[in-house]
């Protein structure tokens, strides 16, 4: 399986340079488990799905603490047919998709409710995309089921969900979301937008 995000960081700053130069040596802790690439649009990061989200909620929440409005856009994206398969991207959990869905529920539930706080308030909008299965509504509802009962979820909105809270467990719930739904071998495919420290909170 091949399992990777799209990445794009931007703080609303003056120094940005400064700033997401800074916030990626917060990658380094993941450096053993990714494999990245940065062009002038955005940084490739290959590896395990579980591995994706805590290294962008550390790269996030490294560029948010500086205290300027920041913004994080990722496509992600497991299982895509184009792609080889790749031993970097083997799931270190051995999670299955297999289970009935309400059992994937729960299980999504107490891993969010275990995740630690970072202390850094963040919100998000993001869309889950099962691809290539006949069932794939069953998944989303299962999914909005989930959300709705997280935690962090804010509103839905039209094409998306919205979610806020502390940066550790809404990360955790995207998380969950990209690695509980969808089929087991399907490309299922997940799009968010982050933003830490706006001036606008609606």
């Amino acid at each position: 399986m091949f399992s990777g995000a799209q990445v794009s960081l931007y703080p609303m700053s003056d120094d940005f340079v400064g700033i997401i130069t800074g916030a990626i040596g917060a990658l380094d802790p993941w450096r053993d488990r990714l494999r990245t690439q940065t062009d002038d649009l955005s940084t490739l990061m290959v590896g395990p799905p579980e591995i994706l989200f805590p290294a962008m909620r550390d790269l996030f929440v490294a560029a948010a603490r500086t205290g300027v409005h920041c913004t994080l856009h990722a496509t992600v994206s497991r299982g895509c047919p184009g792609e080889p398969d790749d031993p970097i991207c083997a799931p270190v959990t051995g999670l299955s998709r297999s289970a009935p869905l309400p059992e994937r529920i729960e299980q999504a539930r107490a891993e969010v409710a275990a995740a630690v706080p970072t202390g850094q308030a963040i919100s998000a909008q993001f869309s889950l995309y099962p691809l290539g299965v006949g069932h794939h509504m069953d998944e989303i509802y299962g999914c909005i089921d989930f959300l709705k009962s997280s935690g962090c979820f804010a509103q839905s909105k039209n094409f998306c969900t919205k979610l806020r809270g502390d940066a550790g467990p809404v990360f955790e719930t995207l998380s969950q979301a990209f690695t509980r739904f969808g089929a087991e071998a399907g490309h299922v495919a997940l799009d968010v937008t982050l933003s830490a420290n706006s001036p606008t909170r609606v």
